[in-house]
């Protein structure tokens, strides 16, 4: 058997068939194995193993008394079906194995925090997590069939799949383009495509959850707070934290990255992909991420807002202006500017946070970003009072 040891771990690989003809010669090289290394937990890898009988699954037993935390890794569909049926699955962690897909040459559609969103084809997208762990995929497929139960409509996951060193999921849209896309080719629609865009947007904000199911973006929020205090005049740092804290707690959702990429139009109709941010709380917080995503991301150079978006910088400018108005219903310039200045609030905000981190973390030179983010919110924090929409 060709183990392994890994960050203390020891991986036994399990192949081919195993019942009684040969279940006692597996399980003394096991045993062999365990007895000559040292090691922390134990993994069986079940990557090439074709069949199991209860006499193999007697190996496991004993081994699993011997190693409370044994774990089977990459159990195929079939054996799977054996573990689940005698009830293994619900005595110790096993973990299905899944297919591989290979994303090279394909187009990337989206991309944030976690991971990007490739096109696989004409009928199917798979995001792959670069960042989190697979506990993150399980939670983003549960928040998204929240979100589809709650009469969003929402890009399904139907599959997970393995895609090189990470784990993706894989969902069917059918020759589904997305709003940036769209716009890009046709610019002179952007009304048309805006409206789509903003109309699901106050979907998804007229949508309550019930308590505990989604997180509180207002916890993130203030923990933005507590690292861009840091960099504030003290004055600004406490009337930031107060303006923050004194939002009313909302259960209405929110997506948490709502940009043209993350909706796709299927068919004619608005489909939202990316779950991984869904929570819940009141608009503003939202406003302020979808700001980041057209302006302050790009703020000190506006031509990069294409490199993201796809599209020109006056387009990025546009989609937040033109949603501005839809959003709220106005064009009065003077009632937009009190909008628009607390949705920076809270994109500047996160933006100085996140550049204070990457400072301290990679050791990078944010200085330029922190430095103007710092000014913005100094100027903008003493003309507002209140945040809440």
């Amino acid at each position: 058997m060709d183990y392994i040891i890994k960050n203390k771990t020891l991986y036994i690989p399990l192949e081919g068939r195993i019942d009684s003809n040969n279940s006692e010669a597996i399980a003394e090289e096991i045993n062999t194995i365990i007895n000559e290394n040292n090691f922390e937990s134990l993994v069986l890898d079940a990557d090439a193993l074709e069949y199991i009988s209860s006499a193999g699954l007697r190996i496991v037993l004993r081994l699993r008394k011997a190693h409370p935390s044994l774990k089977i890794i990459n159990v195929p569909s079939d054996v799977y079906e054996i573990f689940d049926m005698t009830g293994f699955t619900e005595m110790m962690p096993i973990e299905k194995a899944y297919r591989k897909l290979s994303v090279d040459g394909c187009e990337i559609i989206g991309e944030g925090a976690n991971g990007k969103v490739y096109r696989l084809d004409s009928d199917t997208i798979v995001k792959v997590y670069t960042e989190g762990t697979f506990d993150d995929i399980l939670r983003e497929r549960a928040l998204a069939k929240k979100a589809f139960v709650l009469g969003i409509n929402t890009a399904i996951s139907y599959d997970i799949a393995r895609i090189g060193n990470y784990y993706g999921t894989v969902f069917e849209l059918l020759n589904a383009e997305s709003l940036a896309s769209l716009i890009a080719k046709n610019p002179n629609d952007i009304d048309k495509y805006v409206d789509m865009y903003v109309d699901l947007l106050k979907k998804i904000h007229a949508t309550e959850v019930d308590d505990g199911d989604m997180p509180k973006i207002k916890d993130l929020a203030l923990n933005w707070v507590k690292i861009a205090k840091t960099y504030l005049d003290p004055e600004i740092g406490i009337k930031l934290e107060k303006l923050v804290s004194d939002v009313p707690d909302s259960n209405h959702m929110i997506h948490g990255d709502y940009h043209l990429k993350n909706v796709m139009v299927q068919n004619g109709e608005a489909i939202l992909i990316d779950m991984d941010t869904l929570c819940v709380g009141n608009p503003v917080f939202e406003l302020g991420s979808v700001f980041n995503a057209y302006v302050g991301f790009h703020v000190l150079d506006m031509e990069h807002a294409g490199d993201f978006l796809g599209i020109p910088a006056k387009a990025a400018n546009d989609v937040w202006q033109k949603t501005l108005e839809k959003y709220f219903g106005t064009t009065d310039k003077s009632k937009l500017d009190v909008y628009e200045k607390k949705a920076k609030i809270i994109g500047y905000t996160r933006l100085l946070q996140r550049a204070v981190r990457r400072t301290i973390s990679h050791s990078e030179d944010h200085s330029t970003e922190i430095a103007y983010y710092r000014k913005e919110l100094g100027s903008l924090v003493k003309e507002v009072d209140a945040l809440a929409l």
